[in-house]
């Protein structure tokens, strides 16, 4: 079953008074690109988080974005410089001094200033931190993953019926196809009277025929897209990623379309292949978006 590469999920867990919500965004991308927004406390678990991520979503631009709740546990605890606060106290008691002035240093003015008071991140067991974030993380990848394979659902049934499509124009097309060489032999054959009847070279004709029927032959293109598409409804069936591989057989279809194209010299023929190429090129459009 194939998997979408966009979608979007969340997930929130609360373990020994830690909390952590997860979201996670995903696009189309080539590769697998995760970016990581998070509390610097989680700097050191990044490798884990991505590694936990890539093993569920194998391509796609990934984005994480990861919060604590600061209200399930202190995270920042108030530390006091003790130097510093004594030494404030001294240049104000020298500052009295020096001035004369009277007046009391009171607590809170003592606590206003500068880093005498400064809040420092609360320190988390490595395994706390990732026991919690680990849950919140899985919650958020199995909400992704089933809207990637709802949608990558609906594309599957969508593709394979614009397989369908495409089989159907091949048979018209080799019906087409089969058609062209008897029908400009007999133009020859009448050109081949004509001259004849003037005294020319029936053998020149012959080998026109025959220079042309082979020029105009589309039956190894036909068999190679028969091929192809049969290896691109197998590869729908499978479970790993086959975005890539799906890719590259669109590539290879529309390379033979592009050929049979080229040698068409009918109307009705040149008319089924702008058709399946119309139908790859809407195949290939929603390929770009299969994990």
């Amino acid at each position: 079953m194939i998997k979408s590469m966009t979608g979007y999920g969340r997930g929130q867990a609360k373990v020994d008074g830690l909390s952590f919500s997860v979201e996670i965004k995903a696009v189309n991308h080539r590769y697998c690109d995760i970016n990581i927004k998070s509390p610097r406390l989680l700097a050191p678990l990044e490798s884990e988080i991505k590694k936990q991520v890539s093993s569920v979503l194998r391509r796609g631009k990934i984005d994480l974005y990861i919060s604590q709740d600061h209200t399930a546990q202190l995270v920042n605890k108030p530390t006091i410089d003790k130097q510093l606060a004594k030494a404030y106290l001294e240049a104000f008691s020298e500052l009295k001094e020096i001035s004369g002035l009277s007046g009391e240093i009171s607590l809170e003015f003592l606590a206003a200033q500068k880093d005498v008071l400064v809040l420092n991140d609360v320190e988390f067991a490595r395994d706390d931190l990732w026991n919690c974030l680990s849950r919140a993380i899985v919650e958020a990848l199995n909400s992704i993953q089933e809207m990637r394979q709802n949608e990558g659902a609906a594309t599957q049934v969508d593709m394979e019926s614009r397989l369908a499509l495409l089989s159907q124009s091949i048979v018209l097309i080799e019906q087409s196809a089969a058609l062209v060489p008897v029908e400009w032999q007999q133009k020859l054959q009448e050109r081949l009277s004509r001259l004849q009847e003037n005294g020319g070279d029936p053998q020149r004709v012959a080998q026109e025929i025959a220079i042309f029927a082979d020029r105009c032959d589309i039956s190894e293109e036909i068999t190679r897209i028969n091929s192809h598409l049969e290896q691109f409804r197998d590869l729908l069936q499978q479970q790993e990623p086959v975005g890539r591989q799906l890719d590259f057989l669109v590539q290879e279809l529309n390379r033979e379309a592009n050929t049979m194209g080229s040698k068409s010299n009918d109307a009705t023929l040149t008319r089924h292949v702008v058709t399946l190429k119309a139908e790859l090129e809407k195949i290939r459009e929603q390929v770009q978006n299969i994990e």
